[in-house]
């Protein structure tokens, strides 16, 4: 690959490695009023700007005559925010500069130090490493810096969002004022201007992001569901999709552990990031779907930056990002390197017009879509199983004699059928979902208001909001102490510290009678229970009368919030096996007191406690 500014060497590199032509942002790195500068590049995740970095400072490493330039210690130092990214640099830098004989260290967290410090002793041409572990090397005197001739930060805004302004300060101090200054970031926010301003001379800006702000390679789509129907929106989009790999998004550990152990119930191979994961257990996570031992992947955004995965095709918002920025961030993990791949938010329906805002600000194009239905899935599963069928395969003799033994007991039908059978048994099933449609608000709504709760009696239960009352662990508790099920429970009525619930008249004694049997258990048993004189309604009306506060005396009903379980067959019996901090739940904190602890967790807008929603 003959390209002006380019040495020979390296474009012999690219070559082998399969390139026919640079990227935009490689390209500009090369231009000549690039050559020498300081330089501010704005480039998309997935753009080529690890090769496109190495190759800017090959004027700083390598002399006219493609030889190694001499000094007494390393000539370039790239800094990155995570392990994952800084291991994934080494190694392009490696190939890259292979055959010129440059050595490359690498330094980060969890990594032997000692070893580090006897391949900095070596004095490597590049040292690459995160600001932590930089960072320590440079203060316990590891790390000589005065040849440097160039640093790169990779991912700056990220580094700075990370809270690693500190170590990049004291790091950039103790190089020479005459080095070179790369800032490579997908975003370019305020902090990164200052850092450019103190720390940079004459940059030049270079931007690659194009009007389109959005990733080229990348499909977009809007889902829209109905709150409480999110997570079975992940399952029937896993399903449907099929991807080779996949990642899940989440935006605190709490749920990342949640629906890693939700898809694990349901068959899925799945793997979890996050940051209560230690750094073996990264490994492990990131090795498994490297192997396609695991297909999908949860994960917070902080995890997942500097992760590439070459086979990842799908990204699921399950919650929705922050801002246009990490939007961008977490879906530009897939459609890299010219592969195509597809990004999905999941917008409950009362969220909608703020994503519409975020995705206008991003200038994404997505289409909005209802979730697919299981007989989407269920004729997807046929053509990829026709297909896989179909294939071209070779067999041996064991397996012809295993299938000639067959033919003489079962028809060919029977044997296909059989086949087809064992297919759809190891394949995670589909979930009914409700459409996240404005119509489909009103069926929620009406299905919420269910027959057979004409004729109803009211109890009342000593917990509300303010003990942070939720259905998804109101729900088993009143199964298990009223000896009933889910479908035999009414609307229930939550408001700050009491909760009214509806229980058929025809079962009532027998709801009541159980009640008192399982009082003063283990099992939720110290929580109070009993029949309520009126029901939320008309204890409201008579104190707005009197102009007294609502039924728990602590605010007016209009802060009360109504649920309805559905019926067993219109979704998922989830709530059944109890929150994981409910009284009486294996997960919980001890013997219930009557309020329970911890916060509910789950993926609903109003989740969180006073209706905050998750954080």
């Amino acid at each position: 690959m003959q390209i002006p500014n380019l040495p020979t060497i390296l474009g012999e590199a690219l070559t082998a490695r399969g390139y026919e032509s640079l990227t935009p942002v490689q390209a500009a790195v090369l231009e000549d009023n690039a050559i020498g500068r300081d330089l501010i590049v704005s480039a998309q995740t997935g753009s080529g700007k690890t090769v496109a970095f190495g190759i800017a400072i090959s004027d700083d490493l390598l002399g006219p005559d493609h030889a190694i330039t001499a000094a007494a210690g390393p000539l370039a130092l790239i800094i990155a925010p995570t392990r994952e990214l800084a291991l994934q640099v080494s190694r392009e830098l490696m190939w890259l500069y292979g055959k010129a004989g440059v050595r490359v260290a690498t330094c980060v967290g969890g990594m032997d130090p000692s070893k580090e410090r006897r391949a900095l002793r070596d004095t490597p041409q590049i040292v690459v490493g995160t600001p932590g572990r930089l960072r320590d090397h440079l203060e316990r005197g590891s790390l000589e810096l005065g040849a440097l001739r160039a640093v790169v930060l990779d991912e700056a805004d990220e580094m700075l969002d990370m809270g690693f302004r500190e170590d990049l300060e004291e790091l950039l101090d103790a190089t020479p004022e005459t080095r070179r200054t790369l800032l490579f970031s997908a975003t370019m926010p305020a902090q990164i201007t200052r850092l450019a301003q103190r720390y940079q001379r004459d940059a030049l800006r270079i931007s690659t992001m194009g009007a389109e702000r959005g990733h080229g390679d990348i499909t977009y789509q809007a889902v829209t569901v109905s709150p409480s129907e999110i997570e079975h929106a992940v399952v029937n989009l896993l399903r449907f999709h099929e991807a080779e790999t996949a990642m899940l998004f989440c935006a605190t550990r709490e749920n990342v552990r949640r629906l890693h152990a939700i898809l694990q119930e349901r068959g899925f191979a799945v793997v979890a990031l996050s940051g209560e994961h230690s750094q073996s257990e990264r490994n492990h996570a990131l090795q498994a779907l490297r192997d396609r031992r695991a297909r999908v992947c949860v994960a917070t955004d902080v995890a997942a930056r500097g992760i590439d995965l070459p086979t990842l095709s799908l990204v699921i918002h399950v919650e929705i990002p922050r801002d246009a920025e990490a939007l961008q961030h977490r879906s530009g993990r897939t459609g890299r390197a010219g592969k195509k791949g597809t990004a999905v938010l999941i917008v409950p329906y009362p969220r909608r017009r703020r994503v519409e805002g975020m995705l206008r600000g991003a200038r994404i194009n997505a289409a909005w879509i209802e979730a697919p239905n299981a007989e989407d899935i269920r004729q997807g599963d046929r053509q990829r199983l026709i297909d896989a069928l179909l294939q071209p395969a070779e067999f041996d003799d064991e397996d012809r004699a295993i299938a000639a033994r067959l033919m003489t007991e079962r028809s060919a039908e029977d044997i296909a059928a059989a086949l087809v059978r064992a297919h759809r048994k190891a394949l995670p099933q589909a979930e009914e979902l409700l459409a996240g449609s404005p119509e489909a608000r009103q069926a929620d709504h009406q299905q919420r208001h269910r027959g057979g709760f004409e004729d109803v009696v009211w109890f009342h239960m000593d917990l509300g909001r303010r003990q942070n009352a939720d259905p998804r662990w109101i729900l088993p508790l009143l199964c298990r102490r009223g000896h009933i099920t889910r479908n035999e429970i009414g609307a229930i009525r939550i408001s700050a510290n009491e909760t009214h619930f509806q229980i058929p008249r025809a079962i009532a004694q027998k709801f009541m009678a159980a009640v008192a049997r399982t009082a003063g258990t283990e099992d939720g048993g110290d929580v109070l229970i009993e029949q309520a004189p009126d029901s939320p309604r008309e204890v409201a009306r008579i104190n707005r009368k009197q102009g007294r506060a609502g039924p728990d005396g602590q605010g007016p009903t209009q802060g009360e919030r109504t649920y309805a379980p559905r019926p067993t067959g219109a979704r998922r019996d989830g709530p059944a096996k109890g929150h994981p901090k409910a009284p009486g739940h294996p997960g919980g904190r001890g013997k219930p007191s009557g309020k329970p602890s911890g916060k509910p967790s789950g993926f609903a807008k109003k989740g969180g406690p006073k209706g905050k929603g998750p954080r």
